[in-house]
């Protein structure tokens, strides 16, 4: 599978990139500057650069054609609510027509756990931008004709990988981001979860297996 991982850099993403390389798939990673090229290569990916907070349709849309499907796993990072517009919810929205302007039709989007129009996040929050942009991109998601998943995991750690993941808590805990990987990773092998939002903690239930009851 030719993947395009957008947000390359990002910690989830360097540690999806080897999954993917070492099952056999090619990813390009789109990243922000040229001197994260050489993590991105170390990772098993081929770096791209280019800025998707100035990208129009039309150069995503350019850097999606011919690959089999998208990954968006990019953000801004909080602190700047007007950024995190522009990336979280602008960019990754371009995103989408993009894919759908390229002919990908396979968009796996990393969002959070709870991410919902209706999240209850006080507007005073300096989370309320993060949960609108997100709201906003996964709800165009879910609207378009992909065959898109959403893998919202709850907060994230650095704790090691365990395999095992909760797909089915009531609210959210942790998960470690090397998890997230690996349940971005499965969700592209699995097409039984293509239309679903898969929200999970930690767990006890293997990852292929939670994926296959999500």
């Amino acid at each position: 599978m030719d993947i395009l991982l957008i947000g390359g850099h990002g910690k989830v993403a360097l540690l999806l990139a080897p999954l993917l390389a070492e099952r056999g798939d090619h990813v390009d990673s789109v990243i922000r500057f040229s001197d994260q090229a050489d993590a991105v290569r170390a990772a098993g990916a081929f770096p791209v650069v280019g800025d998707v907070e100035q990208a129009s349709t039309e150069d995503l849309a350019s850097l999606a054609a011919g690959h089999d499907a998208l990954v968006w796993s990019a953000g801004a990072g909080g602190g700047d609510p007007m950024r995190t517009y522009a990336v979280d919810k602008d960019a990754a929205i371009r995103s989408i027509d993009a894919a759908r302007a390229a002919g990908v039709h396979r968009y796996v989007m990393v969002s959070y756990f709870g991410s919902s129009l209706d999240h209850e996040v006080p507007a005073g929050s300096p989370f309320f931008p993060y949960a609108e942009a997100k709201a906003a991109a996964d709800a165009y998601l879910r609207a378009s004709d992909l065959a898109w998943t959403i893998v919202a995991p709850s907060a994230l750690t650095l704790e090691p990988a365990t395999g095992h993941i909760d797909a089915d808590a009531p609210a959210a805990g942790s998960v470690s981001r090397a998890d997230v990987a690996a349940v971005v990773a499965g969700v592209l092998a699995d097409p039984s979860t293509i239309g679903k939002t898969i929200a999970f903690n930690t767990g006890d239930t293997a990852i292929r297996e939670a994926l296959a009851q999500a």
